[in-house]
């Protein structure tokens, strides 16, 4: 009989490539995580594992045990939210990532909505960048998380997770309020696109071409979707400044330093003092991540609904098709 607990190391493995990584995320020793791999071999009867260097790959019939381990881990975990339904109340610890805009401006109000629907549950919040999400998920070390992905950054499939559309937001271009002498200020003129411009791409954006731009760090989704959206509007941003904190992004640009692309909740509101907004043809979608077959838990099901409760008027409505 195969082990599940094998099995699980197996689709990491598969997943993070080494076992090292798998070693390091799951709390093992690279050692232990090899001889619990060696013992998942014998089981099957047949090698599992190929060394390429320092790395291994998985043979023909490791690929196709990862596929039947996903489905046995999706039903254990469908069996996980049976159970919990059955029981009186909820309880016990539910762990939430979430990434810093929604931490502040949704989830400390679904959070209150939650305890006082279910004062028996424990909600343990960690702040979590959406490209850290899903190995945290798979390894156990999150229940449920809030991910986000942008028009030129679509979300990417992740073996293993589900997700469910929440809402979407605005993304705007924070440029520093026109004033004398400012050449690349919000007052700006912008050139015209000509005939063979590609649809869709944002005048504002292409208007600050030479501007100095305010991304967030590398390896970041927020990054990747300011460098693609200039590139989609015909140039490549000259980076000055690298933050991953809205709020000192803004009063960056409205010190004069650069220009940036930011999300609507990682606005104050419409009026930010020295900072000229300009509404974007694109948009931000955040979604609710969970291991697969744990839709149905009773506590990540009162997390979703306590967190659509909680959302500000202007992005209630607009949670289809995000």
């Amino acid at each position: 009989m195969l082990d599940v607990r094998r099995l699980r190391l197996l689709r990491e493995l598969a997943l993070r490539g080494t076992i090292a990584a798998v070693a390091e995320a799951l709390a093992f020793s690279p050692s232990a995580v090899s001889q619990q791999l060696g013992v998942l071999e014998r089981e099957a009867g047949l090698p599992l594992l190929e060394r390429t260097g320092r790395r291994v790959r998985l043979t023909p019939a490791a690929q196709n045990l990862v596929r039947h381990a996903e489905a046995v881990l999706e039903r254990l975990e469908r069996a996980d939210a049976e159970l919990a339904d059955a029981r009186t109340g909820l309880a016990g610890a539910l762990r939430i990532g979430a990434f810093p805009t929604a931490t502040r401006a949704i989830v400390p109000a679904a959070l209150a909505d939650l305890a006082r629907r279910h004062p028996g549950l424990e909600p343990m919040l960690s702040e979590t960048d959406p490209a850290a999400v899903a190995h945290a998920l798979r390894a156990g070390e999150l229940d449920v998380a809030l991910v986000h992905s942008y028009d030129f950054v679509p979300d990417p499939e992740e073996p293993g997770l589900t997700t469910r559309p929440l809402y979407r937001e605005a993304m705007y271009l924070a440029a520093p309020a026109a004033g004398p002498g400012d050449a690349w200020s919000a007052g700006a003129a912008a050139p015209d696109p000509g005939p063979d411009a590609p649809p869709g791409q944002d005048e504002a954006l292409r208007a600050q071409r030479d501007a100095p731009w305010i991304t967030a760090t590398p390896g970041t989704l927020c990054h990747a979707m300011t460098v693609r959206a200039c590139q989609a509007a015909g140039f490549s941003p000259r980076v000055r400044h690298r933050v991953d904190e809205f709020a000192t992004v803004l009063a960056l640009v409205a010190a004069g330093l650069g220009v940036a692309v930011v999300p609507q909740l990682g606005t104050p509101g419409p009026d930010v003092p020295g900072v000229s907004l300009t509404r974007l043809r694109m948009e931000r979608r955040t979604r609710l991540a969970f291991r697969s077959g744990a839709g149905a838990h009773p506590a990540v099901a009162a997390f979703a609904a306590s967190l659509r409760s909680a959302l500000p008027p202007d992005l209630a409505g607009r949670g289809a098709g995000a």
